[in-house]
């Protein structure tokens, strides 16, 4: 964990650079949050639970010196339960072939055969970052060297970063290392642009969220979500969404009692919708039982999972 001398105080002009960025990492190792946290802004949703990551994002950030589009990527899965998992993990193996540096993200003081299958899939002909997260959770910082200087022995990190995405401890040293690795270039998006992503899929991402944060361990990886409706009324966007659930038991635990949990969530990502788009939401949400649904190549496809 050694610093490298930054170009920006060499006296010398800097050059304007720009490039893809992959996060990669087993599941909540708090991937998502450092994409939210190095852009400033929440575009790829988070919860406690592992795997809420399904899609391929790109968080763009763009400064005076550089124009960073991060890929946030699933987390890899090492159990191939269904279809839909194995399409996850032809996300993460495909975003690797198409970024010019690679941020590998390990939980602090964590280090464990999930982390070394992702490993196995990092290249060897770009850089390779290793970002060690939720330092803040480390009450001995002493151990960070020695950690590091374990995971390094299985591979050949260009730089070692220890940071808290959440408390957004040490991003600005990440953000100049990236700058260090990324190749000259042009803009790729346009400077105002924070996301490829447009609001449909987003709107779908949040109430996907509140499903995740609101309901018991499982259920979660049983649903999925569908706009069916996305229309500007002058300022107003007008939203309906079906909730897809495997199973009709699933449909009474997401309603809940006197249809208080289905309200819950429902409120919750049209408040979150409301921030991020700058502008009142009508929303309404349905909820759809659709069996198997997550071993449905078809189904799969029509929810633009790759």
């Amino acid at each position: 964990m050694t610093e490298q001398q930054d170009p920006t105080t060499s006296g010398v002009a800097e050059e304007f650079r720009s490039g893809f960025i992959a996060i990669v990492g087993r599941p909540n190792v708090g991937k998502s949050t450092l994409l939210n946290h190095l852009i400033g802004q929440k575009i790829s949703i988070t919860s406690r639970k592992a795997q809420t990551t399904r899609h391929r994002i790109h968080g763009i950030l763009t400064d005076e010196r550089a124009q960073y589009v991060f890929v946030d990527t699933p987390g890899f899965q090492t159990k191939h339960l269904n279809a839909l998992n194995r399409g996850m993990n032809r996300v993460v193996t495909s975003s690797l072939r198409d970024v010019q540096v690679v941020v590998y993200v390990l939980e602090a003081l964590r280090y464990d055969e999930r982390d070394q299958e992702v490993l196995k899939l990092l290249p060897d002909n770009r850089p390779v970052l290793l970002v060690i997260n939720k330092i803040d959770e480390v009450e001995d910082k002493g151990k960070l060297f020695s950690f590091a200087e374990r995971i390094a022995q299985d591979f050949k990190f260009t730089e070692i970063v220890p940071v808290s995405a959440k408390q957004g401890t040490q991003l600005e040293l990440l953000r100049d290392a990236l700058y260090r690795h990324l190749p000259p270039g042009e803009l790729i998006y346009s400077e105002d642009d924070v996301t490829d992503r447009s609001e449909r899929f987003l709107a779908a991402e949040m109430l996907r969220e509140k499903v995740f944060r609101f309901t018991g361990e499982e259920l979660p990886y049983s649903t999925s979500v569908v706009i069916e409706q996305f229309k500007m009324e002058g300022k107003l966007r007008r939203i309906h969404a079906a909730i897809l659930v495997d199973k009709e038991a699933h449909k009474a635990m997401l309603i809940g009692k006197k249809g208080e949990k289905l309200k819950e969530i429902a409120t919750q990502a049209r408040l979150d919708m409301e921030k991020l788009f700058d502008g009142k939401v009508y929303l309404e949400v349905f909820i759809k039982v659709r069996s198997g649904w997550a071993d449905d190549a078809r189904v799969l496809r029509t929810l633009g999972y790759e």
